[in-house]
């Protein structure tokens, strides 16, 4: 069920850490967009990545690869390029799919976690029966900012009792230390580091 960009890569280019080569080719990828969603910030758009099939299809294949090692039951995604990602490594891994959404989007019994933000509180949502004790998870998404996010997710995950045994994106943002608010014992990986 591998997508057929994995058949052209060799073994090695689908492991972790990548190649600065191939590090450098997907980050060409990644649309730089100025001041969005404020001024000062430089947003990494990764739609150009997604519409770019070579790209978005060896970047799922390393995904796929690495969480493919951690025997898990259910792929994570987080609202809403987490969606994108996780459904297609769900798919490629031969697994079920579980999304976490923002508040007030899934419609039966929730368990909710909030976070803080730089201005304010946001929450994320999952479906109280998505996973339980004894699951093993992979929770993805495409970018690690602030961390905040991730981190209210694997808190969400493990209040139903599953074990979220790898935590990867696509992006990571190093400079602003969002590996710090996710547990140091955790599996964590990005494709790409800025």
């Amino acid at each position: 069920m591998t997508n057929p960009t994995a058949a052209k890569a060799q073994a090695s280019e689908l492991t972790l850490p990548l190649s600065q080569e191939k590090s450098d080719w997907l980050k060409s990828t990644i649309r730089d967009i100025p001041d969005f969603p404020k001024p000062g910030i430089i947003f990494k758009d990764i739609t150009t990545l997604l519409k770019d099939p070579e790209a978005f299809g060896f970047a799922v294949d390393v995904i796929s690869e690495h969480v493919r090692k951690h025997n898990v039951d259910y792929i994570v995604g987080i609202e809403a390029r987490g969606f994108i990602l996780g459904s297609v490594v769900a798919y490629n891994l031969g697994k079920g799919f579980i999304p976490i959404r923002k508040p007030n989007k899934l419609p039966y019994k929730v368990e909710r976690v909030e976070y803080d933000l730089e201005y304010g509180k946001d929450s994320v949502e999952v479906h109280i029966d998505a996973a339980s004790k004894g699951h093993k998870v992979a929770l993805l998404d495409d970018l690690l900012a602030t961390g905040g996010t991730a981190a209210a997710a694997y808190s969400l995950l493990t209040k139903l009792g599953a074990e979220v045994t790898t935590i990867g994106f696509i992006t990571e943002l190093g400079f602003l230390d969002g590996r710090k608010k996710l547990p140091a014992n955790s599996d964590i990986f990005s494709l790409i580091n800025y």
